[in-house]
């Protein structure tokens, strides 16, 4: 199947249509949901035959899914292999089922985006992320380095030393982690001295965080590992819902579509598809999902699109970075923000050696921005430092909150988390 992103443009297109068609009929015949929303919008699927006809269906969200996940699923229960659920980033979580065959999807969309990553089965990969707790990727990742006929060493999330460890015994040449926690790896090995650069890796999976600006070139994030560790990093975007990865290749230009698997718009605000270049939210149709499939899904992630051939040969639309959440974006004082543009700035500073960032309601209803910070120093000079930059480059003086790093590792990963959480909103708590 790989084989459809070095296709033609139009190939792949009619690829797609194809599946489309085959997904409309499948959901018509076996979603209590989607046969609900056919009937109430009087729609006829055999009209739907084209990438452009989507847009007469109407979209679906994240609200859809919590009111009635039930509803979505295809397959009777006992046909069930595997229940993962969504982090809950945006409200409670919510359950994806799969069957056996959806979990081979899984991992044919790991292994793809594996060897798109330039990954071998020569590499040996250490996972730097939980397998457990219904975590979709963990199990995606794990499958894929099977598929791929890779070395997996399972490590888990966090403990720099038992990381570090591991690399010097087991000697891994890809690491797979959140890229902020690369960063603890290169100061827990630095304050011991000890160089990353002599290490066995080579390369790094960064996921769950920006690692390049919108013009992808490094941010300040992934310059700082890079210029402490010479690393080659790959940047992946992915859902649960959407059981699919976008994943960059060595030309480092954005994450490439798996037509095969996934169909994908970028809407506006009205929902109207926005040209390449313009940032819009990522809707997706999956394709050859047998347990819950899903039809024009509102992710809530904004960010732009290219379709232009990649170096690499590859000639599928890829994505850019993602600018934030719609649910997530901030009114501060007059300034409009997303929480990836707060992190950017925080990771800049020498003096700020790690953060989260909490948004709440004042009395009146507007937003608030709280920063915990875990300062360089507790000097006042310090402090003058981290409050001046933030002023110089927001306009605007966000509250800040001096810790630990103990006290913020608490608040990181509170009881029952498998991520790092660096955004905490509490707006709905104050509705």
């Amino acid at each position: 199947m790989a084989i459809a992103l070095f296709q033609p443009a139009d190939q792949i297109k009619a690829l797609q249509e194809q599946k489309l068609q085959e997904l409309l009929e499948y959901v018509a015949r076996h979603s209590r949901f989607y046969q609900d929303l056919f009937t109430q919008h009087r729609i006829d699927i055999r009209s739907i035959r084209t990438l452009e006809d989507l847009t007469r269906i109407p979209t679906t969200g994240k609200a859809d899914l919590q009111t009635r996940n039930q509803d979505f699923l295809c397959v009777e229960k006992s046909r069930i292999a595997e229940y993962t659920a969504t982090s809950g980033t945006l409200g409670s979580p919510v359950t994806i089922a799969l069957t056996e065959k959806d979990l081979d999807r899984l991992a044919y969309n790991e292994y793809s985006s594996f060897v798109c990553a330039d990954g071998s089965p020569d590499d040996i990969y250490q996972l730097m992320l939980t397998l457990d707790r219904q975590f979709m990727a963990g199990i995606a990742y794990y499958s894929g380095l099977r598929k791929l006929g890779a070395g997996i060493i399972r490590v888990g999330p966090g403990v720099p030393a038992l990381q570090w460890e591991t690399i010097q015994r087991l000697k891994p040449t890809v690491l797979v982690a959140v890229p902020s926690f690369l960063l603890k790896l290169i100061r827990y090995a630095q304050d011991r001295g000890l160089d990353p650069g002599s290490a066995s890796v080579k390369k790094a999976i960064c996921i769950g965080e920006n690692i390049r600006n919108q013009d992808f070139t490094l941010n300040i994030l992934g310059r700082k590992i890079t210029e402490a560790w010479d690393l080659r990093l790959y940047s992946t975007y992915a859902s649960t819902e959407m059981q699919t990865a976008f994943t960059e290749c060595s030309a480092g230009r954005g994450g490439h579509l798996q037509p095969e698997l996934l169909v994908i718009e970028l809407l506006d605000e009205d929902d109207r598809p926005v040209v390449p270049g313009m940032a819009g939210e990522v809707t997706i149709t999956t394709l050859g999902i047998e347990g819950m499939p899903l039809l024009r899904y509102k992710t809530g992630d904004i960010c732009t699109w290219s379709d232009e051939p990649c170096s690499c040969g590859r000639k599928t639309l890829r994505l850019s970075p993602i600018i934030g959440r719609r649910q997530q974006m901030i009114k501060f004082k007059g300034t409009t923000l997303y929480p990836p543009a707060l992190f950017d700035l925080l990771a800049e500073m020498n003096e700020v050696l790690d953060f989260a960032v909490e948004v709440y309601s004042n009395e009146v209803g507007l937003d608030e921005i709280l920063l915990h910070v875990v300062p360089a120093d507790t000097s006042a000079e310090c402090d003058h430092r981290i409050r001046a930059y933030l002023q110089a480059r927001l306009r605007v003086s966000p509250h800040i909150d001096y810790l630990t790093p103990e006290q913020l590792q608490k608040m990181q990963f509170p009881e029952a988390a498998r991520k790092v959480i660096k955004f905490i909103d509490r707006r709905q708590e104050h509705k």
